[in-house]
């Protein structure tokens, strides 16, 4: 949980608990000295609370430059220093993730609000609080900021995946429009293939081939094999080529890879890998029937006394 480099060698603390030691800054004012504060953290045996004090905003902001710290709390007085003004230059000369406590004289009830308000993690009143609630109200905005932290590295760990899915969806497209378009070639066939274009279809056919998709990625096969033995006999019935076959699962694959945006394509390009399987392998058996029944036609047999 801390960031220090004095915390570095020591174990992750579990969340809820106090850590066994945090580094914090503390800016102050001229008209407040952070020696008392040092003596309340080292009578109080909760947790190793190593404090650096300094006075003024500007030297703050070059310490935190150079050097990081688990926490930073800032003394707020209307005379000399007004932290709630202050908040965004600590973040901007530390970072967006820097727990930031405010230490003041009014009342939590009346300050914590422009506390919030103004970035801030926390307003203590130090007339009012013990050594005990502040160590905690430390540990509690440490905690937030590194959930915080971690929340933004998870995001950002899935945008990336998702990116990488679609550039694979995007390239595996590719590929297989590359077959399609050698196999033509070999076939002499006079198809063109390029990407995005409509293949030479009845419109009907590529809308029931848009539905079984989507249904086949939802699903899988296990309820869809009549749908499966009609789009054979369909694309049969068409006299569909394997390469025809391919144009229109590969352009209807193109549509719906396209509409995802955010989502995840890896299902998605799973899933109609094992369509176009199940597609060409229920074609070429109505093809293989054709051909055997071309090869072997029916024979009328003669009843018996008449032959």
């Amino acid at each position: 949980m801390a960031t220090s480099v004095d915390n570095a060698k020591l174990p992750a603390t579990p969340w809820g608990l106090l850590p066994p030691r945090m580094r914090v800054l503390f800016i102050t004012g001229a008209g407040r000295t952070g020696g008392w504060l040092a003596e309340a953290f080292a009578a109080d045996s909760a947790s190793e609370v190593l404090l650096d004090e300094i006075l003024g905003v500007q030297n703050g902001l070059a310490r935190l430059r150079d050097e990081l710290y688990d926490a930073v709390l800032v003394s707020h007085g209307s005379d000399d220093l007004d932290a709630l003004d202050l908040l965004d230059a600590i973040r901007a000369g530390s970072s967006d993730e820097q727990p930031i406590v405010i230490l003041g004289d009014q009342s939590e009830q009346e300050m914590s609000t422009y506390c919030y308000e103004a970035g801030g993690d926390a307003y203590v009143c130090v007339d009012t609080t013990t050594t005990r609630s502040l160590i905690w109200i430390v540990a509690r905005a440490m905690e937030r900021n590194q959930l915080i932290a971690d929340n933004r590295r998870l995001q950002q760990e899935q945008r990336n995946r998702l990116k990488r899915e679609h550039e694979e969806a995007e390239r595996l497209l590719a590929q297989q429009r590359a077959m399609v378009a050698d196999l033509e070639r070999i076939c002499q066939s006079g198809l063109d293939g390029p990407k995005g274009r409509e293949p030479d279809l009845p419109q009907s056919l590529l809308d029931h081939y848009r539905e079984l998709l989507r249904a086949y990625v939802i699903m899988g096969s296990g309820n869809l094999s009549e749908e499966m033995n009609r789009l054979a006999d369909l694309l049969a019935w068409a006299h569909l080529s394997a390469q025809q076959a391919m144009q229109l699962h590969l352009f209807v694959l193109e549509e719906l890879v396209r509409g995802l945006g955010s989502r995840s394509a890896r299902h998605v390009m799973n899933r109609a890998d094992m369509l176009i399987l199940e597609v060409m392998i229920h074609l070429a058996d109505r093809y293989r029937t054709r051909y055997m029944e071309g090869m072997h036609p029916p024979r009328q047999l003669l009843l018996a006394g008449f032959e």
